[in-house]
């Protein structure tokens, strides 16, 4: 279960001054995109432009979406950019440069990422291997994968690449897989915004291909048909706008179980 900074045996980490956020932000962003520089140029300018364009990551943390000590399980996870990026949290949070407005820092997480493609997976152990806990990665279909036990999962842009019936079943095993008031952060495109939607399925293909997989079918649900799915499981969700600077229809749902 996630713990308090007080909990971890040391004084809770010092802050930054009010005004730091830009830069604090920055700082992190060049420390996690700089772990997958031995990975090669593909793989270093892939974290660096994935970190600094998408709002995501940079939102769970101005959001104190991640607990202090939470087990964190990451599916799809790709490279384990949110990995790296927690660990960097850790370290500035010590430095004391963490932003005040941020609320509590992540620090002292323990990561599980589940990803089907081994070149991923490879990419993602090679860039963090000299951590002193590397996290647990694990190469595995997430229909058929086992989800460990886990006060937050994260699930960013890939249910859709499953049928309805398998997006269930994954959401059942999840919720399964969490402690009491876990939190499941499921991000996924908004139909309803019609054109900022094709131009995110339309670069969802390119890429895809561009990784040199073949363009599966995709299954897409409404908003409200994805906060009906989450409520039978026993969550409360609200939607979260999640496209800020990019030409995409995302929506972020924090789903908290009681």
């Amino acid at each position: 279960m996630a713990i308090h900074p007080q909990e971890l045996g040391a004084a809770a980490p010092a802050v930054a001054p009010p005004g730091e956020a830009a830069q604090a932000w920055r700082d992190l962003h060049a420390a996690a995109s700089a772990r997958d520089r031995p990975c090669g140029l593909f793989a270093h300018h892939f974290a660096r432009g994935k970190l600094r364009r998408d709002p995501v990551f940079r939102a769970l943390l101005a959001g104190a979406a991640i607990a202090p000590g939470a087990r964190v399980l990451d599916i799809g996870c790709g490279q384990a950019l949110l990995a790296s990026l927690l660990a960097a949290c850790t370290t500035q949070a010590a430095a004391g440069r963490w932003p005040a407005a941020w609320g509590a820092p992540p620090i002292a997480t323990r990561y599980c990422g589940i990803e089907l493609m081994p070149r991923d997976v490879t990419r993602a152990e090679r860039a963090l291997a000299a951590l002193a806990a590397p996290p647990r990665l694990v190469c595995a279909d997430m229909r058929q994968a086992a989800f460990e036990p886990c006060d937050v999962a994260v699930i960013l842009d890939v249910l859709h690449y499953v049928d309805t019936a398998a997006q269930d079943d994954v959401l059942e095993r999840v919720r399964r897989a969490l402690a009491p008031r876990g939190r499941l952060l499921l991000r996924v495109g908004d139909p309803s915004q019609r054109l900022r939607f094709a131009v995110g399925r339309g670069v969802d293909h390119v890429v895809t291909r561009a990784r040199g997989h073949r363009a599966p079918p995709l299954w897409w649900r409404r908003i409200d048909q994805w906060r009906t799915a989450l409520q039978r499981l026993g969550f409360a969700v609200r939607a979260e706008p999640m496209s800020r600077g990019t030409p995409f229809a995302n929506v972020l749902l924090v789903c908290d179980l009681p």
